[in-house]
Parts: C-alpha cells; sequence; structure tokens
C-alpha cells in the first residue's frame, strides 16, 4: 500500500484530519489544553497552535525568528507555536477548522510533511489529553514511508537500524533484523520518535534491544 496516495488524496486526507481533531480541540476544557504532550516542553495548546501555522509563516517571518532563536531551527519552530498559542482556545480550534482546504505546505515542506504533521501532531493531542484518535491506514503508511527517508529531525536509520518494521494491519515493512511488529500507527509514532507511547501496541524481538531514545520536538 505504501506510496499509493496520489497528490490530491494526501490533500483530502489532511483536510479530513484538521477538520476531526478542530472537533476534538472543541471538547477540551481548559485544564486540557494545558497538559504536555509527547513533544518535550509542549502543551496540548502549543501543538493545536503549531498546526494553524501554514498560511502565518512565510519567508520573511522564518528569516526574523531564525534570527531571534540564535539559528536553531528546532528553537524557532517552538517560539512561533507558543507565539501562536496565547489566543483563545476557541479561536485556535476555528483556526485548525479553517485550514480545511489550504493547500499549500509550509515552505520549505511538501505536501507529505503536511499529513505527517497533522497525523502525528493529533496523535500528540489525543494521547495528552486520553482520547482515541484512530488513524487512516493509508494515510499513516504514506507518512511513515516518508518518515524511513527522513535523516531530520528522526534519525530514523541511526535509531532504528538493524531492525525489521512490519505493520499487522496493512501491507507495508521496512528494513532487515529482529522485527518489530505492530499496527502501521503504532509503527509510525515509534518511527517519529514516541516510543513510550507505540511500545504497548508492539511486540516482536526487535523491542528486545533498547530503541535509541529521541527528544521529540515539534517537525
Amino acid at each position: 500500500m505504501s506510496g499509493t496516495l496520489t497528490g490530491e488524496e494526501r490533500w483530502r486526507a489532511v483536510d479530513r484530519e484538521r477538520l476531526s481533531l478542530a472537533g476534538l480541540l472543541d471538547t477540551l476544557s481548559p485544564a486540557e489544553w494545558e497538559l504536555p504532550t509527547q513533544c518535550d516542553g509542549w502543551r496540548v495548546r502549543d501543538v493545536a497552535a503549531h498546526l494553524t501555522l501554514a498560511p502565518r509563516i512565510g519567508l520573511g517571518r522564518i528569516l526574523r525568528e531564525i534570527v531571534r532563536a540564535r539559528g536553531d531551527f528546532d528553537r524557532m519552530i517552538h517560539d512561533t507555536a507558543c507565539q501562536a498559542a496565547t489566543r483563545p482556545t476557541e479561536v485556535i480550534a476555528a483556526d485548525l477548522r479553517a485550514l480545511a482546504g489550504w493547500h499549500r505546505p509550509v515552505l520549505g515542506t511538501t505536501r507529505r510533511e503536511s499529513l505527517l504533521d497533522i497525523l502525528v501532531h493529533g496523535q500528540d493531542i489525543a494521547l495528552a489529553v486520553g482520547r482515541e484518535r484512530p488513524m487512516p491506514v493509508d494515510a499513516a503508511c504514506d507518512a511513515a514511508d516518508r518518515v524511513y527517508r527522513m535523516s531530520y529531525p528522526f534519525q530514523v536509520r541511526r535509531r532504528l537500524g538493524g531492525r525489521r518494521l512490519t505493520a499487522t494491519d496493512v501491507a507495508w515493512d521496512r528494513g532487515e533484523g529482529p522485527e518489530i511488529r505492530g499496527p502501521i500507527a503504532a509503527l509510525l509514532l515509534l518511527l517519529t520518535g514516541r516510543e513510550q507511547a507505540a511500545r504497548p501496541h508492539l511486540h516482536g524481538p526487535g523491542l528486545s534491544t533498547s530503541v535509541d531514545p529521541q527528544s521529540r520536538t515539534a517537525p
């Protein structure tokens, strides 16, 4: 199934995820917006705000923010999200909902990163507030393919090299070595450094050797 999504199908998947996640945000209590997520140093409101920045962060602002962050790209991403997170929570949710139909990726990324971003950060939010958020397997496969080939920021070859990753709910596998098996959604979380969330859903001899941990920031 990997690589089967067309560009139009990816954007449709992004739109569905944006709308459904906005619906989840509408249900959160004030306390839930402040909960920490799988991303170190990021609250639910920070992650949600990060997902609304696509139409707001052009080249000029990126350059200004990188200078302000002294060249630290991860810090720049975090700082822009925290700035956006100061808005009222109902505005953040409405802004995410309004992005359905916005089919331009953030500068320097592709539509595949847009899909990856909404899938994984949607899980970050759902996990933080204890809600179930099923992940579409076709979209998860597309995102897992993209992550597996990326060197930054997830460093998959360093962290998971020498293991075979096999999905149990769809025809998807990558790598060689001791096997790690599980649903494609759990494998995507593992690939993106969310091992603590993924591990209860995974099994196989590849888990008996330590997975190199990664500090998780919003990609």
